[in-house]
């Protein structure tokens, strides 16, 4: 398998999260959309840096802090595409406002392609 396509499975198992987390958060704690969306964000983005640190790049750094970290600041770009895109569907369709799952899923394929390449040159580099 590829390390993008493997990037890409997991990156659907974290679109599953992220859904989750930002359902959990409007619905359940009556956070808005929009903050909801920062919650789940960094609740998949850290799952996502689990499972490609252990599956995609397969990488075993000692200091994993400073690799997730590195991987939260490097998916920041396509996290912002992806948050645009999101906030832009949300403020403009009242379907993707009632069920923001879909706004969650084209945000992740925007910003898919982005988080792949700085992954793979700025975040799971052997040192």
């Amino acid at each position: 398998m590829t390390t993008f396509l493997s990037f890409a499975i997991i990156g659907v198992a974290g679109f599953v999260v992220d859904s989750i987390i930002l359902l959990g958060v409007v619905w359940g704690f009556g956070v808005g959309l929009y903050l909801g969306r920062v919650f789940s964000f960094l609740g998949a983005a850290t799952f996502t840096w689990a499972m490609n640190r252990r599956f995609t790049f397969r990488t075993h750094g000692n200091n994993k802090l400073r690799e997730w970290g590195r991987f939260l600041v490097a998916n920041s770009a396509g996290g912002l595409v992806n948050y645009a895109v999101y906030a832009t569907l949300i403020a403009g369709s009242a379907t993707v406002a009632a069920l923001p799952v879909l706004g969650v899923a084209a945000g992740s394929i925007a910003g898919l392609s982005i988080n792949y390449m700085l992954s793979k040159r700025a975040v799971f580099v052997k040192h």
